[in-house]
């Protein structure tokens, strides 16, 4: 089930994992699984990734790798097919998601005897690349009557929907906002007028969606399969550039 009504929807890159996402929910539909188990299964995944990275084993890293970006999206896809969206699972799912992240590069760090210092700056350009992705696509679901679970601007708690406790949602966005508050300001700041925009055609979307944590974390996958692994952290420093040419494209697209 896709995020946006169909007259609305764009090619995906990072999103490959949906098809298989949705047989996931769909099988798991009638079951005593919750959205959230399938949140910890993508954990797991992320972790076997990093464990494999450490012994070398980079093709089960790749295999965990999509696995887990498959599972990230079928939490949701879950969550839809049987009508219990939370801001719990909405949380928890980006808290997770930026954690592994930091972990997954200090391996990669580690593993290559590289620069510390660029290791956080690549991490840094990973998290505002995400951060450029998810803005444009809330804003284009909140504008066609998507899904909207997440919100455009993040500035306080939400209120808690059917079966799920405040407090828990209270703790997860304070999490949330420890997280990711800097990255979100720092891309509200550049393009501030984003929200405002009559225009997010289909093909900047699908070229701004190479920011995606799934396709993200299928270049590494396959950077470490070709052997290229040191230069992963020099990558998503110098791909950064292209958040300053995608926030220039939607400018001029809405001038």
């Amino acid at each position: 089930m896709s995020k946006l009504p169909k007259e609305n929807q764009f090619l995906d890159l990072s999103d490959y994992g949906r098809p298989i996402a949705v047989i996931i929910a769909k099988s798991l539909k009638n079951t005593a699984f919750t959205p959230i188990h399938v949140t910890i299964g993508f954990v797991i995944c992320g972790l076997l990734a990093i464990y494999c990275i450490l012994n070398q084993h980079y093709w089960a890293t790749a295999f965990f790798l999509v696995l887990k970006s498959i599972l990230d999206a079928a939490d949701g896809e879950l969550a839809r097919v049987k009508k219990t969206p939370s801001y719990t699972g909405r949380y928890l799912d980006s808290v997770s998601d930026i954690i592994l992240n930091l972990l997954l590069l200090i391996t990669i760090w580690y593993v290559t005897d590289g620069s510390l210092l660029y290791t956080l700056l690549a991490f840094v350009g990973i998290q505002l690349q995400g951060t450029l992705y998810n803005y444009y696509y809330v804003i284009l679901r909140n504008k066609h009557d998507g899904d909207t679970t997440s919100r455009v601007f993040e500035n306080n708690p939400p209120i808690a929907m059917e079966g799920e406790k405040q407090i828990n949602v209270d703790i997860l966005f304070g999490l949330y906002t420890f997280f990711y508050g800097a990255f979100d300001k720092i891309i509200y700041t550049l393009d501030k007028k984003a929200s405002e925009s009559k225009k997010l055609p289909n093909w900047l979307m699908t070229a701004v969606s190479t920011f995606g944590l799934g396709f993200q974390l299928l270049l590494i996958g396959l950077m470490l399969v070709l052997g290229f692994k040191q230069y992963i952290i020099p990558f998503f420093i110098g791909y950064s550039i292209f958040i300053l040419v995608f926030i220039g494209l939607r400018r001029y697209i809405n001038r």
